[in-house]
């Protein structure tokens, strides 16, 4: 059996989605570390561009960032604090850009066929990025308990934030995300949905795994 899953798993390619907090880059690390699958996370794509964009202040953003994105060291960009208020913020407004998009898309897809055993979180991976993927999830979290999630990060890292700031840049941002006009957040309708309010780690990776081996016929 272990030798099959080996097997099997070499051509495994999941796509993670849902909205801020929702839970998917938890859900998608768990099932990266148990099999042994590359990780990226759209949304530090986005946040790094933000980022760049907010540092350099480029006069033409399109052809900055395809310069930047030709050379990003993925180690160097984890180690960014890329979650703060102001990149949030200003994230879901270069997300709506349909070239700055394109150029992330590129960068995802070149991604996914360079690792062929990969999982992607994001908010188009399965309807966009990863259409062909075998395995897909869209996350869910109510608002409450998705606001108390970023909170607890975001004290965690010592920024002085209200929990009624949160709740309401996650609203606002799930709302752009929804009805923007380029690659909205939607459910693929393969996906499986997984409701994280009530559950923990254990609880999602069980939920994950059952699934991943069901698609995989393991």
């Amino acid at each position: 059996m272990d030798h099959l899953k080996r097997k099997i798993y070499k051509n495994l390619i999941i796509s993670c989605d849902g909205g801020a907090a929702s839970g998917k880059t938890t859900g998608a690390k768990l099932i990266a570390k148990k099999y042994n699958l590359k990780f990226l996370s759209s949304g530090m794509l986005y946040r790094y561009a933000s980022y760049l964009i907010l540092k350099k202040k480029p006069k033409n953003k399109i052809l900055f960032l395809k310069k930047e994105f030709k050379k990003i060291n993925l180690n160097k960009l984890n180690k960014l604090d890329l979650n703060t208020q102001l990149i949030s913020e200003h994230t879901s407004e270069i997300a709506k850009i349909k070239k700055i998009r394109n150029i992330l898309k590129f960068f995802q897809i070149s991604f996914s066929k360079k690792y062929n055993k990969c999982i992607i979180e994001g908010r188009d991976i399965s309807t966009e990025i990863l259409p062909f993927s075998k395995v897909k999830f869209f996350f869910v979290c109510d608002l409450n308990n998705a606001s108390k999630r970023r909170f607890k990060d975001l004290k965690k890292k010592n920024q002085k934030v209200k929990l009624s700031e949160v709740k309401k840049s996650i609203k606002l941002r799930n709302m752009r995300d929804k009805n923007r006009k380029h690659s909205p957040l939607l459910k693929h309708r393969d996906a499986l949905e997984i409701h994280t309010g009530k559950l923990n780690k254990k609880g999602m990776i069980d939920k994950m795994s059952k699934h991943i081996e069901k698609v995989m016929n393991i």
